[in-house]
């Protein structure tokens, strides 16, 4: 895969030279939902051109981290939200390829804004940390990414925050040593 290209949204069987993934790399019934075209070869590709060259837009950066078989470097842009002097990454369409390359890579990432490199570890979170994360980033990023959370919104109650956060994994990312 061409450098800076993303396989976020893209089945690894639609990558040449990639094996699917196994059953330990993807649970069973795991939520994502893929971009469309429009997000693939115009949003994505604006945003992430954009945070290269050193303009971050609304926190954006471009994730780099190895993917999970061929160890090329794979980048997609992200958002990093900022809470209570802590960073976190979230995936509002789910279980996608960054979210599995991230886990197999044992949370190690870089985050890239122009030509500025930052190492990260980056750590799951769960429970009532993750509902206050996910309404956090939905207050922040609703109009963006709120079409992924089936109608719950920053306003929504903790339940129903709860009811979807399973299918939207959060990561708390702190620099590396």
């Amino acid at each position: 895969m061409p450098e800076g290209r993303s396989d976020e949204g893209r089945d690894r069987a639609e990558i040449p030279g990639t094996e699917l993934p196994g059953p330990a790399e993807t649970p069973k019934g795991a939520h994502y939902r893929r971009p469309g075209w429009f997000t693939r070869n115009v949003a994505n590709r604006s945003v992430a051109g954009l945070t290269r060259i050193g303009l971050s837009i609304w926190g954006s950066r471009v994730l780099e981290v190895p993917g999970r078989s061929t160890g090329t470097l794979q980048r997609v842009p992200v958002n990093v939200l900022e809470l209570d002097g802590d960073r976190y990454l979230v995936s509002a369409r789910g279980e996608g390829q960054w979210v599995r390359n991230v886990r197999a890579a044992a949370g190690r990432l870089d985050l890239l804004l122009g030509r500025t490199r930052t190492h990260w570890v980056a750590s799951e979170v769960s429970g009532h940390d993750k509902t206050v994360v996910l309404r956090a980033y939905l207050r922040r990023w609703k109009m963006e990414v709120g079409a992924f959370f089936d109608g719950i919104d920053a306003d929504s109650t903790d339940e129903e925050i709860e009811a979807v956060a399973p299918r939207h994994p959060v990561f708390l990312i702190r620099t590396a040593e």
